[in-house]
């Protein structure tokens, strides 16, 4: 990786997409340090504190913080990875949208379109919604129309503006510039993670403990590491091979290649999902009241993933078996509608192609069917344990979440996989233009 960035920064045109892309993220990080007018800026930071779930700290570390300091980029690019999921959807269940995405780039290119008029329209939801429903509470300094205006205003801008950035980052910087900006927003929460660990491990210690406490800690984040770019990068390779035929008076065709499954099919969406679910019903309560004493409180209390792994509570920990069954349902159906093993095989079968051993048609797609079936529940396990690792360690420690584990780890490490192979694809690219102008 850092070989890569070494030879990168030697060419003068990836240096200043590199450039650019620094500066977008200054721009980013001062935008997130200012704050909406009129609005309380440590009122979310005193709601999160009384909060518990994974999903509220992984939306938390998804904002880079600016949620809970309600800055302008309070909701930062999460209203554009909803809309993208929703379009994603959308686009299985409307014909229209399906064949709009075939039609090559300017199918795309409107889906884009409608994509951001939906992130713009999502954002003017999520922050009326806040304005509305927490300004009387405390969010809004004076609650009136017109800093209810304000601070809509301001929010939707914000997220509309983030949006713009990572457009252009994706153009004129390297790598994907919606990745890249959760990436950035991510990483931003390290420091406090650091703190967290020092002062729950590390401080007050004596040497001999402290090392060894240091030494456990590092080797439990590099196997992690280890770990998720295994779950990432792995995948089966299915051989396809393509048999001969005539055009003209030769014959063309007869090579063969490959059906990569990657065997994290689905990313990070089955553990946001899952989470989402599980901190729902939670969310909820807090607009009702809701006495923890009954059992209504006792089952809310059982779906916080802060209430799992408690040695003084182990009962809690019920709702992690749910929590965990979601992850695996969630792999399942969202791989179901992304990947189509039948449209595959038929693709294979319209180019002459076949898999050896199996024949053209139904029984490719159900041979296909059963590989991926196996696969997703690989890759599930493997989401569970990422997910897990945190967890076990918030519960017996009784520490708060840290942004680099779990789902953001596997958020960090996949985007730096993928901005490094796009720098090195750019630097491919541009040895072959170089190679063919000599």
């Amino acid at each position: 990786m850092f070989k890569t960035l070494q030879d990168a920064f030697r060419i003068k045109d990836i240096r200043k997409k590199l450039l650019y892309t620094f500066l977008m993220l200054i721009v980013i990080r001062f935008g997130s340090e200012l704050p909406i007018p009129g609005v309380n800026t440590s009122y979310f930071a005193d709601f999160f504190a009384r909060q518990s779930g994974d999903a509220f700290n992984f939306f938390d570390a998804m904002t880079g913080g600016s949620f809970t300091s309600m800055s302008v980029f309070a909701l930062s690019i999460t209203p554009y990875i909803t809309s993208s999921i929703i379009m994603q959807l959308m686009t299985i269940a409307i014909p229209k949208l399906e064949e709009m995405q075939r039609e090559g780039e300017d199918g795309r290119k409107k889906i884009a379109e409608y994509t951001r008029y939906v992130t713009v329209g999502l954002a003017l939801i999520e922050s009326t919604a806040m304005a509305v429903g927490f300004g009387g509470q405390g969010l809004l300094l004076d609650y009136n129309a017109g800093s209810v205006i304000v601070a809509v205003a301001t929010m939707t801008a914000g997220s509309a503006l983030l949006m713009w950035i990572g457009e252009r980052i994706t153009e004129n910087g390297v790598g994907n510039g919606i990745s890249v900006v959760l990436l950035f927003n991510i990483v931003s929460s390290l420091p406090d993670d650091v703190n967290t660990l020092y002062t729950r491990f590390l401080s007050g210690r004596n040497i001999p403990v402290a090392v060894v406490s240091a030494i456990i800690i590092l080797a439990i984040i590099i196997a992690m590491v280890v770990f998720v770019i295994i779950l990432q990068d792995g995948e089966r390779r299915i051989p396809v091979q393509y048999s001969q035929k005539m055009q003209g008076r030769r014959m063309v065709g007869g090579q063969s290649s490959s059906i990569p499954l990657k065997i994290n099919t689905a990313g990070v969406i089955p553990v946001i999902f899952a989470s989402s679910i599980m901190s729902f019903p939670v969310v909820i309560s807090q607009f009702f009241h809701v006495n923890y004493a009954s059992v209504g409180g006792w089952i809310l209390t059982m779906l916080s993933s802060n209430s799992w792994f408690r040695p003084e509570q182990p009962a809690y920990s019920v709702g992690l078996v749910i929590y965990l069954v979601l992850i695996v349902v969630f792999a399942y159906f969202y791989t179901s509608i992304t990947f189509n093993p039948l449209e595959v095989a038929n693709n294979i079968k319209k180019q002459g192609g076949f898999i050896p051993g199996i024949r053209p048609g139904k029984p490719t797609s159900d041979y296909l069917n059963n590989i991926l079936n196996y696969i997703v529940f690989i890759g599930a396990c493997g989401l569970i344990v990422v997910s897990l690792v945190p967890i076990i360690v918030s519960g017996l420690f009784t520490i708060s979440h840290l942004s680099f584990a779990g789902t953001s780890l596997i958020i960090i490490v996949g985007v730096i996989l993928e901005t490094i192979k796009a720098i090195e694809s750019q630097m491919l690219v541009r040895n072959y233009k170089g190679f063919l102008n000599d």
